[in-house]
């Protein structure tokens, strides 16, 4: 008799609502980690709930059914730079080094282009998320920039952070 592995059952879909306080909770680790995202607080369950329908496409990854990570799309600036995308990952902790990353980055990606986006901005991957910068260089994002002690992380401390793009066409 075979088992099957719950890691193979990784898929994304468009999040439900239902799904709103696992979200919250993968989010709000990262926020409170303080290390990667720019928010300084916690999202509640309604500010969730608005924040994520907000954006122009949100999506969840699931493994064996329950959530594991998330991404939001959503333009990176306004009317005539409308057309380049920016987007957020957040992966639980638990979860990290399993794929779920790169599996919520490539289905962005592939949303991106059916949104009409014509590349995709991330402006803020801080220095010290190496996970996060090899995982975009290894899907063919570029680094093209880089600001000198724009990220604050929670502990007071400056760090550079990185910008990286890649076309969707």
């Amino acid at each position: 008799m075979s088992t099957l592995d719950p890691l193979a059952l990784k898929v994304t879909r468009p999040y439900q609502e239902d799904d709103l306080p696992a979200m919250a909770e993968i989010w709000n680790e990262i926020v409170e980690a303080g290390n990667a995202f720019p928010q300084t607080e916690p999202l509640t369950l309604e500010e969730a709930r608005i924040f994520f329908a907000e954006q122009s496409h949100t999506a969840v990854a699931t493994v064996g059914g329950r959530i594991r990570g998330l991404y939001i799309l959503h333009p990176n600036n306004i009317g005539r730079c409308g057309h380049v995308a920016n987007a957020s990952f957040a992966v639980a902790g638990a979860s990290r080094g399993e794929g779920i990353g790169r599996l919520l980055v490539e289905d962005c990606l592939r949303q991106a282009a059916a949104c009409g986006f014509r590349g995709l901005q991330f402006n803020a991957v801080v220095a010290s998320n190496k996970r996060a910068r090899a995982l975009y260089e290894s899907l063919g994002f570029a680094r093209i920039g880089m600001i000198p002690g724009g990220f604050r992380n929670k502990d007071d401390v400056y760090e550079d952070m990185y910008i990286y793009y890649h076309p969707t066409e």
